[in-house]
This record gives C-alpha cells, structure tokens and sequence, in this order.
C-alpha cells in the first residue's frame, strides 16, 4: 500500500484546509485509518482516527470540534477537514493505515505511512 497526501498549504488564523490522503496498491479497507502532526522540533502526535467502516471516529482532545475525518472508499481515500485553524496547528500532516479495525492514538498502531503534507496557519 502506498499514502499520498495533499491539500497542506498556508492559511491564516480561522481559516479551514481540507487534506486527503489517498491509498494505492494493494489496499485493505478492513482497517483502520488515522492522522498525525508533527510540528518542528517535536514528536509526531495523533490527530484524528477512523474505523474500518466510518462509524468509529476519535480525535486528539485540542482538535475535537475543529477537525473532522472522513473516508470514501471508492475513492480509497481519508479526508481531514480542518476548520477554525491556529498558528499551533502549523505541522506537517501524516496520514496512515492502521493494524487495526478500530484506529489507536500511538505512531506503533500504525504500519504504513504516506509522506506528510505541510500546513502553515499563520496569525
């Protein structure tokens, strides 16, 4: 399976992205799929998770209410609506599949990556 995400850019403060991330190869929709951000000089960190199915959705406290994912999958691909955005927010954005039905919050829940896409919210 290969990731390729899109969508990053530069935005002001308030302002809304919407990032995709779309799956290639040998996909597998019985898992899960999930989002993280990595900001300059820190770790990478979970942003938001989907479940095989879409039903299941989770988010990283700071982000519930502003981002939201989805998945279309005859599309293979993962959606990450970003609205309401803050300069903290400024980090590339990774999106990968999960070994798991249910998405986890941990970088090690996840076994393949794409190679991230850069968003800059300035203020």
């Amino acid at each position: 399976v290969q990731l390729q995400a899109s969508g990053g850019g530069l935005v002001q403060a308030g302002g809304s992205l919407r990032l995709s991330c779309k799956a290639s190869g040998r996909t597998n929709s019985n898992n899960a799929m999930g989002w993280f951000h990595q900001a300059p000089g820190k770790e990478r960190e979970f942003a938001a998770a989907i479940s095989w199915n879409g039903i299941y959705t989770n988010y990283a406290e700071s982000l519930k209410g502003r981002f939201t994912i989805s998945r279309d999958y005859a599309k293979n691909t993962v959606y990450l609506q970003m609205d309401s955005l803050k300069p903290e927010d400024t980090a590339v954005y990774y999106c990968a599949v999960s070994r798991f039905s249910v998405g986890g919050t941990s970088v090690r829940d996840y076994t393949v990556w794409g190679h991230g896409t850069l968003v800059t919210v300035s203020s």
